[in-house]
C-alpha cells in the first residue's frame, strides 16, 4: 500500500510542477532592430522561474498584436517585454498631382522641391517632387 501511496504522491508532485511552469519565448535567430517578431522567430519553454530583470512576453499578447524589436536581439536570448513594442504603422502620403504615393516612414523635411523620410530600417530617402531620383 505504502508503494502505490509513493507513486501517487511522486506523479501529483510532477504534475503540479508543470502547471506551475509558464512559458517563455526564445528566439530561435538573430532579430534585427524594428523587425516584426512572428512565431516562427520563437520557440516556447516551459520554466518554473523567470529572470528578475526580465518580465517575459505571454504567447496571449503576441498572438493580439504585432510586435517590433526594440533592439538586437541575439539567438537563444529570452523576449521581455522590455525588448518588444507594439507595431505603430507609420506611412507618408506623397501627392504629385494626379498621383499619390505611400510609403512607409516618418516625413522629416519637406520643401517645394522635395521630400525627406526616414524608413523604419534607418536609411533617409530623398524624393524629388518633380518626380526624378537625382
Amino acid at each position: 500500500m505504502s508503494l502505490k501511496l509513493k507513486l501517487s504522491f511522486c506523479m501529483v508532485a510532477l504534475l503540479s510542477i508543470n502547471a506551475w511552469a509558464f512559458d517563455l519565448l526564445i528566439a530561435k535567430n538573430n532579430m534585427d532592430y524594428k523587425a516584426k517578431v512572428s512565431l516562427q522567430d520563437l520557440q516556447v519553454k516551459k520554466v518554473a522561474t523567470a529572470y528578475n530583470r526580465c518580465v517575459p512576453l505571454s504567447l496571449e499578447k503576441l498572438n493580439k498584436n504585432t510586435y517590433v524589436t526594440t533592439h538586437y536581439v541575439i539567438k537563444g536570448s529570452v523576449i521581455c517585454t522590455k525588448d518588444v513594442e507594439i507595431y505603430k504603422r507609420e506611412s507618408v502620403v506623397f501627392d504629385f498631382g494626379g498621383l499619390q504615393i505611400e510609403q512607409e516612414g516618418k516625413l522629416i523635411y519637406e520643401n517645394d522641391k522635395y521630400i525627406r523620410i526616414k524608413k523604419n530600417d534607418g536609411q533617409i530617402e530623398k524624393i524629388y517632387k518633380d518626380g526624378r531620383l537625382k
